[in-house]
């Protein structure tokens, strides 16, 4: 338990490090918003100040992260589940399930500078399906290029040739269901309704 608390600790001066870089923010712009001297700041990212609640409290404000974010904190005590994104390629993938085998579900963000623009197609065992939120898609499956736009659907054997991209210089998102197994989403349409004997 130490250990792990050790640990935790100690990977709060590289996260510190990484969340002000992100935003572009030097330790002097940093200092005057938290009030924390730019020495003190320094010592925390480099990991020669051990961060204390005094310390990590105005910062997580500064940086707009929960303090279970800035140190990384284990969920307890709340039934809800907390995926964290992965950044692959320039494409984020957010896991929306959590469970050995079946069908796992994922929101896929591509940016606008992505570089996968040149289609490299893959195989791999399974199936896919996906759905365009934001932007266009550009699926490029064995012979066919396609663009999908927001609201238009695809689905397609993974041992087929596949790849997407963005379509053009805007980022897009989209939903994917991937079975390993081949496991297949199933539409269903409910049946229209028979017309009542009064309306024949």
């Amino acid at each position: 338990m130490d250990d792990d608390f050790d640990q935790a600790l100690n990977a709060v001066g590289p996260r510190l490090r990484a969340l002000r870089q992100r935003r572009n923010t030097t330790l002097a712009d940093l200092s005057a918003s938290t009030g924390i001297s730019v020495s003190t700041l320094s010592r925390l990212e480099s990991g020669a100040r051990r961060p204390t609640l005094e310390l990590l409290l105005p910062l997580a404000r500064a940086h707009g992260v929960t303090l279970d974010e800035l140190v990384d904190a284990p969920p307890t005590g709340d039934p809800r589940i907390h995926l964290r994104p992965v950044t692959r390629h320039g494409m984020t993938m957010l896991p929306l399930t959590r469970r050995a085998g079946g069908i796992q579900a994922y929101k896929l963000v591509l940016p606008a500078d992505s570089r996968r623009s040149e289609p490299d197609p893959q195989t791999h065992e399974g199936y896919e399906w996906l759905y365009v939120l934001n932007g266009r898609l550009r699926l490029v499956l064995g012979d066919h290029d396609l663009i999908l736009s927001p609201g238009e659907a695809a689905e397609f054997d993974t041992r087929v040739p596949h790849w997407f991209g963005a379509a053009d210089a805007e980022p897009v998102e989209f939903l994917s269901l991937f079975g390993r197994q081949g496991e297949r989403a199933h539409l269903r349409a409910r049946p229209a309704a028979a017309p009542r004997s009064d309306q024949r």
